[in-house]
């Protein structure tokens, strides 16, 4: 069986690192995508002796950049079979008359224009062998949308409406495209999109408990090891706790 090749976007943290060291666990071999270096080398380490490991360190934002590092690919590591589309982050949490422009730009260039970028590097071989896979990682905020969730909601609903657009499209190539949309999960999210702030960011999730990366690695793990036949195009999941982005159980 010839060995899986995958590429993870946000690669150093929260869901992207637990999904890659599950990944790395079951022989996957793996290239892992982020901003920062060190913190690729890092994990590079830590899972080389599992699986083979390339690193690619960039801003996902800046499209010369996502062209040119993919371009880079060694031979061995050119062929992906697998993209998670996992890069996103949220930036602050205001009514959005009084929301800032800068983090608007943030959320917009990283959740939806990064994700297009690095698709769109990745689709002329997946399209050209007639196979692959692409997951998006997307929120239950591309669902609903909450008080104050204003933008981050809308970049979570264009990652909903590309998942389905990309389904459609590449069909025809054979390319499966699915989406797993996580509710709270107790990462750096928080901390981001306080900027900083981790006294409120560690509020989000007290009283309950909230998923983890682990948790949504497992889910990704499973839908990418479904048999060929089988397309998981749209997964939504959430602690038991929480019934919606606004409705939280904090007596369990």
């Amino acid at each position: 069986m010839k060995e899986k090749t995958a590429l993870i976007t946000g690669a150093t943290s929260g869901i992207g690192k637990s999904t890659a060291e599950l990944f790395a666990k079951s022989g996957i071999k793996l290239i892992l995508c982020g901003r920062r270096k060190d913190r690729l080398e890092q994990l590079q380490k830590k899972l080389s002796p599992f699986t083979r490991i390339h690193t690619l360190n960039f801003d996902i934002r800046k499209k010369e950049d996502v062209f040119k590092a993919i371009e880079s690919l060694p031979n061995d590591f050119s062929d992906i079979d697998i993209l998670i589309n996992n890069a996103g982050n949220a930036h602050g949490l205001e009514p959005i008359q009084d929301g800032n422009t800068d983090d608007w730009d943030a959320m917009l260039d990283i959740n939806v224009k990064g994700l297009l970028y690095i698709s769109k590097s990745i689709f002329p071989k997946m399209v050209e062998k007639g196979a692959g896979h692409i997951i998006n990682i997307g929120s239950t905020a591309g669902k609903e949308v909450y008080p104050n969730g204003n933008v981050y909601c809308a970049s979570k609903h264009a990652v909903d409406a590309l998942n389905q657009a990309m389904r459609i499209d590449l069909n025809k190539h054979g390319i499966r495209v699915g989406a797993v949309n996580p509710g709270m999960v107790e990462t750096e999210f928080s901390t981001v999109r306080f900027k900083g702030d981790t006294e409120r960011a560690d509020n989000v999730y007290k009283g309950f408990q909230p998923l983890k990366p682990e948790d949504i690695a497992e889910i990704i793990h499973f839908v990418v090891t479904r048999p060929y036949h089988v397309n998981i195009a749209d997964l939504v999941v959430m602690s038991t706790a929480q019934a919606s982005s606004t409705i939280v159980n904090k007596t369990i």
